[in-house]
């Protein structure tokens, strides 16, 4: 093997996620490409399968895990919170209502950005708060693109359902009224990562006597170009 670190166990870690960047292998394919023991590769593939870095395909092959794609988005905070002041700045004023930025954390979302309407009546979302997934505009856009198994557990106890998540999807964003907070309501939108994962959301929330029961109708294209100029600034740095 290559570039050996002398740590046995990982430089066989690494040989086997080498070997599925080129693309799915059988358990047979990888003990070829990477000349381990067909018992080790086996164990240790499986054992990459139980943290998400390694998972199947249809065809029960060997691929590259969501976890990658997760610490790949991890590893580009940094651009998009850099790319966010400005951003969210732009969309508070052109809709005159809060902005934020969430990103999920396991069974939460947390507030990374926040740009707050200067004066009046306000949902005011500071950095670092968490919320919870199952309720709020920006909790549907996180999880609806997610894997079935991930998805059909986050919809357990949701106040949104896998109908309005279908919805979600086909319009590009997300609209709840007094899902979170009686008497707010919100409009979020996804920012996706170089992968065209989801990795975050872009929200606008307000008073529903401001934002109406149908906050997406006259919301939802500065939210979806917000999120698109951000998506822009994560896979054109």
């Amino acid at each position: 093997m290559e570039n050996t670190s002398g740590v046995g166990v990982l430089d066989k870690v690494t040989s086997i996620l080498g070997t599925l960047e080129a693309g799915p292998a059988t358990l047979a394919g990888l003990v070829a490409s990477t000349g381990l023991a067909r018992p080790t590769a086996h164990r240790l593939a499986v054992a990459l399968e139980q943290h998400r870095l390694v998972a199947r395909d249809l065809q029960g092959r060997f691929v590259l895990g969501p976890r990658l794609t997760e610490l790949s988005a991890a590893a580009g905070e940094d651009r998009l919170l850099g790319a966010a002041g400005p951003v969210l700045t732009h969309l508070r004023d052109v809709t005159g209502e809060s902005a934020q930025l969430y990103r999920r954390q396991g069974e939460i979302r947390i507030c990374v950005a926040a740009a707050e309407r200067l004066s009046g009546l306000r949902d005011t979302v500071p950095v670092g708060v968490t919320l919870p997934m199952k309720v709020g505009s920006a909790a549907q856009i996180l999880l609806a693109w997610e894997e079935p198994e991930r998805l059909h557990r986050g919809l357990q106890g949701a106040r949104f359902t896998a109908t309005a998540l279908s919805g979600v999807r086909r319009r590009g964003w997300a609209q709840s009224i007094g899902e979170r907070e009686l008497g707010v309501a919100s409009v979020s939108a996804p920012v996706r990562g170089p992968s065209n994962r989801v990795v975050a959301a872009v929200s606008v929330s307000g008073p529903i006597e401001r934002l109406t029961r149908h906050p997406g109708a006259h919301l939802s294209q500065a939210v979806t170009e917000a999120a698109k100029l951000l998506t822009e600034a994560l896979c054109h740095p």
